[in-house]
This record gives structure tokens, C-alpha cells and sequence, in this order.
């Protein structure tokens, strides 16, 4: 269909209606965000001819998907391209440098264990590899970062998350800790190798990524946080260097700088890793986002 139909003044008419432009009260940015997301959709189904069927089909997989909608995001490269375009914003500023962040993802739960020293992270038995882990959280000039506390999180050997196990056999924030550094920034812990894993069978994601063509997997990786006075909170993970899928996350997790490749040696698997934290400029860079968060 020609786009000069969206350009028609009942569309235009219909956009300002809906998104609640010339109306009385109302958030003005949020109402040009909504014309302009309406907008586009409009344009894209006339441009496919999509249907009265197709459009509500896609409704209802939103529908009954939204428990998977956590890992949709990622899935269809939102969750990074929020992470490209802050790098673009930091860039613009002048603020180049630092660990790479990239994407959270859906299985952080707040509260786990506040501990010190070198930490152990697996409660329950697990029947693979030891992992350890280590090396020293610095500030833009190399300065050791003071009173850091290191969230960190992964997968058992099966690739399931504690708290979000379908096979309940997980005990309360396996795998899972929080970990206060001393004053010279550095960290050292040890957990059973976390394994890749693939998004629900026969689930949203997975009928959504064959639908695209795509598969779903993600190598084998560790979640952090890393918060500290005065400095710009971290999200970010590394993937290791030598998954099959460390360049190829159906996630787009994987960033170059977050690869590092495991020292493997018998029943150990050994990484060294240092993160870099940029300073803050205002309080609010030293919060997390507002994202919801399971908890216990």
C-alpha cells in the first residue's frame, strides 16, 4: 500500500487522538514517544498488507508468551541495543573507557548472601568442573575502587538458575552471592562450571526464534553488578571465549573486552578478570536501574 495513506489527514488526525496530543494535561514526552511508536507500526502494516488475523495471531502470542517476555527482549536484540546506544551517549559526553557493559538479562534475584574473602558459590552438589574465578576491580586511573560489593550470579551444570529451576532441585540463591571487597578492590570465588542453555522448549521464545530462522541458545556465562561509592554502577557479564556459542548468543551478550578465554586444567576451570568502573557524575549514576527484579 502506497505510505501516502499514513500521511492522510484522518491517520495523522487518528495519531494525535491516540497518543493524546492537543488534549488537556498529559506527559508531552510521553505523548510524542507514543505518536511516534504508533506511527511506525501503522507504516510497517501497510507496507506488509498485514492482516486482520495476522495482527491479532501476534496479539495473542504476546498474550500468552508475556512469562517469556524477559527473554524475548534480548532475543530480539532490545536489550543490547539499549546497551549500544548508552556506549553512543557516553561516547558523545567524552566518557569512553571502562569495562563493557552489556545485557542483565531476566534471572538476577536481589538478597543473596552478603559475604567476604574467598567466597564459595555453590550450596548444592554438582557433578562437573570446579570454577575459580579472580583479579581486581580498578577506577579510570588504575586506583584500586574501595568499598565495592560484587553481585554475581550464574547457572548450575544443567543451565538452570536458582529460584528460576523448573526442576525445583535448587536450594535458595545457589550459585548466587553478593561479595564485599576490601579496600585494595580485588575478589577471588569459586562455584561449579556453569553450562549454556537454550530458552524454554516449545515456548514463546523458542517459536519465535524459529519463526526468524534463529536458534536459541547462549554459551555458558557469570552476571555482575558491581556497585561502589562514587562511581558508575556495572552491568555486565563475561562469556567464555571458548563456548561454541561465545560469538554466536542469541542474546547478544557477548562484547569484545567480556571473552575471556578459561585457563582448563584437569577438573579446574580458572579465569582472571579485572573490571574497569568509570567514575560518576551524579548520584543517580551510582543506582541500578529501575528494571523489575525478582526478590526474596
Amino acid at each position: 500500500m502506497d505510505q501516502k495513506f499514513i500521511s492522510s489527514e484522518a491517520i495523522q488526525n487518528l495519531l494525535d487522538r491516540a497518543s493524546g496530543m492537543g488534549g488537556v494535561g498529559g506527559d508531552d514526552r510521553l505523548q510524542g514517544i507514543t505518536r511516534e511508536l504508533l506511527e511506525a507500526l501503522f507504516r510497517v502494516l501497510a507496507k506488509y498488507e498485514v492482516t486482520d488475523s495476522e495482527l491479532w495471531d501476534a496479539i495473542k502470542y504476546f498474550q500468552e508468551g508475556i512469562g517469556e517476555i524477559g527473554l524475548i527482549v534480548p532475543g530480539i536484540g532490545l536489550e543490547h541495543y539499549m546497551d549500544l546506544l548508552n556506549d553512543e551517549r557516553d561516547r558523545l559526553a567524552g566518557r569512553d573507557g571502562g569495562t563493557p557493559r552489556t545485557i542483565e538479562g531476566p534471572l538476577y534475584v536481589a538478597g543473596a548472601p552478603l559475604v567476604e574473602g574467598d567466597v564459595n558459590l555453590t550450596s548444592d552438589p554438582d557433578d562437573t568442573e570446579n570454577f575459580y574465578m579472580s583479579g581486581q576491580v580498578t577506577g579510570p586511573d588504575g586506583e584500586p575502587v574501595k568499598d565495592v560489593i560484587l553481585h554475581v550470579w550464574h547457572a548450575n551444570s544443567k543451565g538452570f538458575y536458582s529460584h528460576f529451576d523448573p526442576t525445583g532441585e535448587q536450594t535458595e540463591f545457589n550459585n548466587r552471592r553478593r561479595i564485599k571487597l576490601g579496600d585494595d578492590g580485588r575478589y577471588s570465588f569459586h562455584s561449579k562450571m556453569p553450562s549454556g542453555y537454550s530458552v524454554p522448549p516449545q515456548g514463546a521464545t523458542e517459536k519465535l526464534m524459529n519463526a526468524l530462522g534463529r536458534h536459541g541458545n547462549r554459551p555458558a556465562h557469570v552476571h555482575f553488578f558491581i556497585e561502589a561509592p562514587g562511581y558508575r554502577t556495572l552491568t555486565t557479564q563475561i562469556n567464555f571465549g571458548d563456548d561454541p556459542f561465545a560469538h554466536d548468543d542469541f542474546a547478544f551478550g557477548t562484547r569484545e573486552g567480556l571473552l575471556p578465554v578459561p585457563n582448563r586444567q584437569g577438573n579446574s576451570v580458572t579465569v582472571g578478570f579485572d573490571f574497569e568502573l568509570q567514575r560518576a557524575t551524579a548520584e543517580s549514576e551510582e543506582e541500578f536501574s529501575s528494571r523489575t527484579r525478582a526478590s526474596v
